[in-house]
C-alpha cells in the first residue's frame, strides 16, 4: 500500500471503525491497525516493538490464529488476532467471489489479512499514527 491514495482510503476506513476509540493508534504500511490503549512518549517506538513482538506469523502456535468480524454500515471484514489490538481490514475487492460456506469465507479472508500483518512484522513501516494522548 505505497499509493497515497490508498493509504488515505484506508486511514478513512480505520476512522471509521475506531469512530468511538479514545486511544492513539498506527498504521502500518500492509493496512496492519495497532491501538495503543496504554501509549508510551514514542508511539512509533512502541508500535514498532510491539509488531516485532506480535507481528510475526509463526506456524503452529496462536500467532497463527485469527478471528473475522463484519461491520453494519461498513462493506468488508476486520481480522483480529492473538493480541487484542491488533487488526487488519478486508475489502471485498480483495476477497473476491463469496460462496456459500462461510467457513471457507471466513478463512480466506482470515489468510489474507494475517498476510498483511506478516509483511508489516517484517516491515515495520508506519504509514500513519493518530496520537490521542496529547488532543
Amino acid at each position: 500500500m505505497n499509493d497515497e491514495t490508498e493509504i488515505n482510503r484506508m486511514i478513512a476506513i480505520w476512522r471509521e471503525i475506531l469512530v468511538k476509540e479514545e486511544n492513539s493508534w498506527v498504521m502500518f504500511e500492509h493496512g496492519t491497525c495497532l491501538i495503543l490503549l496504554e501509549p508510551e512518549e514514542n508511539l512509533r517506538v512502541q508500535a514498532i516493538e510491539i509488531m516485532k513482538m506480535w507481528g510475526p506469523v509463526v506456524p503452529g502456535t496462536s500467532s497463527g490464529d485469527f478471528k473475522v468480524d463484519t461491520w453494519e454500515d461498513l462493506p468488508g471484514w476486520t481480522v483480529f488476532y492473538h493480541h487484542p489490538d491488533m487488526a487488519n481490514y478486508v475489502s471485498p475487492e480483495e476477497f473476491g467471489e463469496e460462496s456459500e460456506d462461510q467457513v471457507r469465507n471466513d478463512m480466506i479472508i482470515g489468510l489474507i489479512g494475517r498476510n498483511k500483518r506478516s509483511e508489516d512484522a517484517q516491515s515495520l513501516k508506519i504509514v500513519h499514527l493518530e496520537d490521542k494522548k496529547n488532543e
